[in-house]
């Protein structure tokens, strides 16, 4: 299977910050924010592994920086950063530029990630990725630690559900 660059899995989406997606801060929602996020990087994925179904498996390390007021528009910019055998980390950043005085800013970063999922509904392999910029070049190489990171959360979270009970908490 070849390597595909990760510029080949870039996805850029813009839009507009809407009246309904405001909470009573006058910022965007996080949820909704959460949600064009993931879906980019839905798209990220799906280009880097050319399968219909890839599934988010997490979702992680959410920073909101600034708030992104109705005056903004809302730029997010996804790329698969790494690969597992069947998993892919998706890298999302978020840029706001006020469309008024054309001031850009940071808004929000995080990291996703997917499976790739085949007909059968079981993980299919990848193609790794190949880091061209040293924004590529970083997040590659700082990829093992948030994958270490993930690893040790997942086994926490196994415990967690393990003692977690289903009964009707009115019972």
């Amino acid at each position: 299977m070849a390597s595909k660059l990760m510029k080949d899995t870039r996805v850029v989406q813009t839009d507009q910050v809407l009246i309904n997606d405001l909470n009573n801060y006058h910022s965007l929602f996080g949820g909704v924010l959460m949600k064009k996020m993931d879906a980019c990087a839905t798209l990220s994925a799906r280009r880097h592994s050319r399968i219909k179904e890839c599934v988010t498996a997490s979702t992680d390390s959410v920073h909101f920086i600034t708030p992104i007021r109705q005056t903004d528009s809302v730029c997010i910019e996804s790329f698969v950063t790494y690969t597992g055998k069947s998993s892919m980390e998706v890298f999302c950043k978020v840029i706001a530029e006020d469309l008024e005085t054309g001031d850009r800013r940071l808004a929000a970063t995080a990291f996703f990630t997917f499976v790739a999922i085949g007909p059968d509904k079981k993980p299919v392999q990848v193609p790794k990725v190949i880091p061209e910029t040293e924004e590529e070049k970083y997040l590659y190489e700082t990829s093992s630690e948030r994958v270490n990171i993930r690893d040790l959360k997942r086994q926490q979270n196994k415990k967690l559900i393990s003692s977690l009970s289903i009964d009707k908490p009115w019972d």
